[in-house]
């Protein structure tokens, strides 16, 4: 009997997927955007760019930029009664 996996991306397969109309290729300019502090951003996953990727807890979280770190950003999220700080890649990250 194989055993289950405990990885950070288990329970991920609907979350992570994408519709048929948005596979292929990345959008550059989702790479390329800024942000600047006090910013607010929608954490939302693009499953073919691993790097920078948020646990999957947070897609969907609403949170403020707090400043840049190499090429990602510090995003502050509330976690149920808790305030954590994210470190997301650009391309995992929305205006709102």
């Amino acid at each position: 009997m194989p055993k289950k996996s405990l990885g950070p991306r288990r329970k991920t397969r609907k979350k992570f997927k994408k519709r048929a109309r948005e596979r292929g290729k990345i959008r550059i300019n989702l790479a390329l955007q800024s942000f600047k502090p006090g910013e607010k951003v929608v954490i939302g996953i693009e499953p073919a760019f691993h790097e920078g990727m948020p646990f999957k807890r947070f897609i969907g979280k609403v949170g403020e930029v707090i400043n840049k770190r190499g090429k990602c950003y510090e995003v502050k999220i509330r976690d149920g009664s808790k305030e954590k700080i994210v470190i997301v890649h650009p391309i995992h990250l929305r205006r709102c």
